[in-house]
């Protein structure tokens, strides 16, 4: 009976292997993405606003009452923003420790017995864990592996990738996080938390999920990519004050990190947004504390609290924490180097071969981690336990079947524990909660902590890249602490002082890691300072975090910045290559010859241009009374795309169409997805016209061909651009704007407001005082302007 059963189970095992589809049954590329029609994986958003004639007979139309009422859907999007992100986070919590807390609890009591069976026990827990985490992400949400952050740093810098953003990478972030987090590899839910919280908050901006038909039309308020770029803004900050209970962090975090850009307004949505998900986690933990969270809710607010830690240092500590520094910074370029190195031969060569390939990677990564957190410990001799006082809530050995502090793991004295089962066999939060620990000085021994900074590390590299939900901050904390407790081991035996705490040099050690690896400074200083509850530390974390991003800085880029680059995300960075200064904007748009279309164009030209290339963006001119050739304005790819599929706008006349008719509004939404080949035009619509004017965007960025590259580069990537002109010097000016033209007062009239570099009145009014201050800045143009204010 039970011989059929589990035959006929692995007959059903060989069945469901034989069907997951390989590298002949899907195109992938090298992220793992499926690939587009036209080869590409990523595509740039429309964040400038196209002042067409639609746009402004719309805003026209707009009353206060309708202004007022899309602030307040906004403000109300950061508040299920935030409601959202923090359920996602603690459910994605409550899981990981739940199933942690049942693997350590089943293994604990069956090696009592049989450390063999425990072993196997512990190797398959961790494995079907990990294995659940890998078939969500390969089999139904492939853009849901990594850390999700250089992805989401992309999009916020005007980049869209593929499927980053949809419903179902949502629910494989959150399902494959804990299925990889619970199944003990060495990473963290941090980043991936991240990406939920952009993804929870790009849902609603679209209105939720046409595809699983969990949309409503009440939340379809906004169409642009501008004001979702606000809303995923809000969704990164609320992410980081999930995963951390770090608000304040959350907000620094998405200023300094993720966005190229920022407003006044924007940074209000977000500490909003980041101020809910604190309520939200610490009403859900208040809720845990009472026990119907299983294994969650021990914990407080605070995740590692070491505010009853060192509260004073003297001036001879800061060499070995300037030290640390250095470590960090050293062993964080190490660790991007060779993560860039793994991660190319793994997208390149090993992922290539198909989900298989990577599903029996993921497993064998799994089953190496399960194998040395286990194994290791027994090759450990136990300690004695030290004499700790009676009120230090200090238990030492712990009984068995618990895990926390003072482990007793293969020891054969009732008295001892295993330290170096106290970090491996042991939960993330929890080994660093040890780490960090006040008055546990000799808990571990330096042979203890080298021997786990050596494997970790090992174990940190060889993870990351793998085909599940992967965050680098939790790891980069377990690193960094460990050698910064190896530091402090080192220096009160040097120093001979009672008041010098090991657990203070691993919070060090761990932001001098994160730094050197990140090259965060401001928002990973606040998030250290949250998530450990002591002001107190906060110069030496500034001081090594300093230090760390200094010295990683000398060997090559940041983490998510790396991983970017080998993602083929085109990221702009924030100033400008040197070289760029000796270049002009002539110069980097080289030989290529411009497409662009007349005003009035044929539906044949327009399709046959479409076809013939990827251009994005096409320049509209049109032709003066003297046969000059003037360009009107920029015309987008996505609205060509539209005007053929409605063909409601085209004309038989090849002549211009009345400028009082107005066009159309064309919205974002109707234009992603669709392609030149889904639309079917007959033999007659070929032949007829458009009439582009209304429809283009009539004030286009320009630059002039003598501009010097860095300048165009600040100026594309501070306003979020996708397309400038570049245009022949111009030969006559109309007029100077300056400073106090761009302060008008609320109470005068729009409509009859004119600046006054324009208005000939403001001009005569104060001739002389607007003559000496054009003299004063610009002594040249002052005659050209003079000469024609006074013809007009």
């Amino acid at each position: 009976m039970l011989s059929n059963h589990l035959q006929n189970g692995i007959e059903t095992a060989r069945l469901v292997w034989s069907r997951l589809p390989n590298s002949d049954d899907e195109a992938l590329d090298e992220v793992g993405l499926s690939k587009k029609s036209d080869g590409s994986r990523s595509e740039s958003l429309d964040y400038e606003v196209i002042e067409n004639n639609a746009y402004r007979e719309e805003q026209a139309q707009r009353r206060k009452l309708m202004v007022g009422y899309y602030v307040g859907v906004k403000w109300f999007f950061a508040l299920l923003i935030g409601i959202g992100t923090g359920l996602a986070a603690v459910f994605i919590n409550i899981s990981v420790e739940n199933f942690a807390g049942w693997k350590f609890q089943l293994t604990f009591s069956i090696i009592q017995k049989s450390y063999v069976a425990g072993f196997l026990v512990y190797i398959l827990f961790n494995l079907l864990l990990v294995f659940s985490s890998v078939y969500i992400v390969t089999q139904f949400a492939p853009a849901a592996a990594g850390s999700g952050i250089p992805e989401i740093k992309g999009y916020l810098n005007g980049i869209d990738t593929h499927g980053i953003l949809l419903f179902r990478t949502l629910i494989g972030k959150i399902f494959g996080s804990i299925g990889s987090v619970g199944g003990g590899l060495a990473l963290g839910k941090e980043g991936p938390l991240v990406h939920t919280g952009a993804c929870i908050a790009s849902l609603f901006g679209q209105g939720g999920s046409t595809k699983y038909h969990l949309s409503s039309r009440w939340l379809q308020v906004f169409k642009s990519d501008r004001d979702r770029r606000d809303l995923v803004t809000c969704g990164c900050a609320a992410g980081v004050a999930a995963a951390f209970r770090a608000p304040v962090g959350g907000v620094l975090f998405a200023l300094e990190e993720v966005t190229s850009w920022w407003r006044s307004q924007l940074m209000w949505r977000v500490f909003f947004t980041s101020a809910v998900v604190a309520v939200v986690v610490r009403t859900a933990m208040g809720w845990c504390k009472s026990g119907k969270c299983g294994h969650f809710g021990s914990g407080g607010f605070i995740i590692w609290d070491i505010s009853d830690g060192q509260e004073d240092y003297s001036f001879e500590e800061l060499l070995p924490m300037a030290i640390i520094g250095v470590i960090g910074g050293l062993l964080g370029a190490l660790f991007n180097q060779l993560t860039i190195y793994i991660t190319y031969w793994r997208r390149n060569y090993l992922h290539k071969k198909g989900s298989r390939v990577k599903m029996i990677e993921v497993c064998l990564v799994s089953l190496i981690t399960s194998v040395i957190s286990f194994g290791l410990p027994l090759l450990r001799k136990c300690s004695p336990c030290p004499e700790v006082e009676l009120n230090s809530g200090i238990e030492c050995p712990r009984p068995p079947g618990m895990y926390g502090n003072y482990v007793n793991f293969y020891c054969h004295k009732d008295n001892e524990y295993n330290d170096l089962a106290t970090i491996f066999f042991n939960t993330q939060d929890d080994a660093i909660r040890n780490l960090f620990s006040a008055k546990t000085i000799h808990e571990y021994s330096a042979q203890s902590l080298l021997t786990f900074l050596v494997m970790f590390y090992s174990l940190a590299v060889l993870t990351f890249g793998t085909a599940v939900p992967a965050g680098q901050f939790v790891p980069g904390i377990m690193i960094g602490s460990t050698y910064g407790r190896l530091v402090g081991m080192f220096v009160v035996n040097f120093y001979k002082k009672l008041n010098i705490e090991e657990g203070t040099y691993a919070l060090l050690g761990a932001a001098s890691f994160l730094g050197g690896s990140m090259r965060m400074t401001v928002s990973l200083c606040v998030i250290m300072v949250e998530i450990t509850n002591n002001l107190k530390l906060l110069p030496l974390i500034m001081l090594v975090l300093l230090i760390s991003k200094a010295v990683g800085d000398a060997f090559n880029e940041g983490l998510y910045e790396e991983q970017a680059r080998l993602r083929g995300i085109p990221l702009l960075e924030s100033r400008p290559k040197y070289q760029m200064r000796k270049m002009t904007a002539k110069e980097a748009c080289g030989n290529k010859k411009v497409v662009y279309f007349p005003r009035v164009v044929k539906v044949a030209d327009v399709v046959s241009i479409l076809r013939s290339n990827e251009h994005n963006g096409f320049p509209v001119i049109d032709h003066t009374r003297n046969g000059e050739s003037l360009v009107i304005g920029l015309m987008l790819r996505s609205h060509l795309l539209v005007l053929l599929q409605s063909k409601v706008d085209f004309q038989h006349s090849p002549l211009p169409s009345d400028p009082r008719g107005g066009g159309k509004p064309i919205r974002q939404v109707e234009i992603k997805g669709i392609s030149i080949d889904d639309i079917h035009l007959s033999s007659d619509d070929l032949e007829m016209y458009i009439d582009l004017a209304p429809f283009l965007n009539p004030s286009p960025y320009v630059v002039p061909e003598d501009m010097s590259l860095s300048k165009v580069y600040n100026l594309f990537r501070q306003l979020g651009l996708r397309h400038i002109l570049v245009v022949p010097r111009a030969s006559r000016v109309i007029g100077l704007i300056t400073r106090k033209d761009l302060l008008i007062e609320d109470n005068e009239n729009s409509e009859t407001v004119e600046l006054q570099s324009t208005s000939v009145r403001a001009r005569r009014q104060d001739r002389k005082a607007s003559v000496r201050e054009a003299d004063a800045e610009h002594p040249l143009l002052n005659g050209l302007l003079v000469k024609e204010y006074s013809s007009s």
